[in-house]
């Protein structure tokens, strides 16, 4: 199996005032390469502080996290976000947009950061929304767009730079049930189709049987199934 992502007795621990709270513990977990994995769990299972070690949006307090072979739980804060700008996009619940920008600007915005011409970032953004299905609304601002038009504005965002990992944090927990469904349809095509490693947390069996397989977090320990399985 190609890993993309492989983990080792991972854990991770908060400061609570005088308290300790460990919300991992020992986490073994193999990602394979082109894998669309959903993360269920109840809540305070520890399914987003996993979600953020894989995305490299934190750091865990022991243990190993490789991505692409390299360890970014040995990575500083500038690396990380260096190695986050050219591998991993980001899909929250909330679409994160900025609501004095357009769609084509706020898809634009990763690519800043890259040595691309305005042009270069123009046409870049204009693939991402065709791909997400936006072509045509490039000019509009968020308010003038759905809650389902607007998170795939946040897609398309977090692919214009081809990222290898799409990190996806309840992306449909704001959405109506068929915008939640296009949504995931859109997911699974860019998982099949373009060859995106998908993590996804969702708290929504439906949503969880678009992935190709689920993962179960339960007290910071993956379980292999839920506690109210038969």
């Amino acid at each position: 199996m190609d890993s993309q992502v492989s983990i080792r007795n991972l854990t991770k621990t908060y400061q609570r005032g005088a308290e300790k709270v460990e919300v991992l513990h020992g986490i073994d977990l193999d990602i394979a390469r082109g894998d669309f994995v959903a993360l269920m769990g109840p809540s305070g299972s520890g399914k987003t502080t996993l979600l953020n070690l894989i995305g490299g949006l934190d750091t865990p307090s022991s243990g190993e996290i490789v991505v692409d072979g390299e360890r970014i739980d040995r990575m500083g804060g500038g690396q990380l976000s260096t190695w986050r700008s050219r591998h991993v996009g980001y899909v929250f619940q909330f679409y994160n947009l900025m609501p004095a920008l357009t769609a084509q600007k706020n898809v634009e915005l990763p690519l800043l950061l890259t040595r691309l011409s305005g042009a270069q970032r123009k046409r870049n953004a204009e693939i991402a929304l065709t791909l997400v299905g936006l072509e045509d609304r490039g000019k509009h601002k968020p308010n003038e767009l759905s809650g389902g038009q607007q998170q795939r504005v946040a897609i398309a965002r977090a692919i214009v730079s081809d990222p290898d990992l799409l990190i996806c944090d309840e992306p449909t927990g704001d959405l109506d049930r068929q915008s939640a469904e296009d949504i995931l349809g859109l997911l699974q095509e860019l998982n099949r189709e373009h060859g995106k490693t998908i993590v996804m947390v969702t708290h929504d069996p439906k949503a969880a049987e678009y992935a190709s397989h689920t993962l179960h977090l339960d007290k910071g320990s993956l379980v292999e199934r839920p506690a109210h399985a038969a």
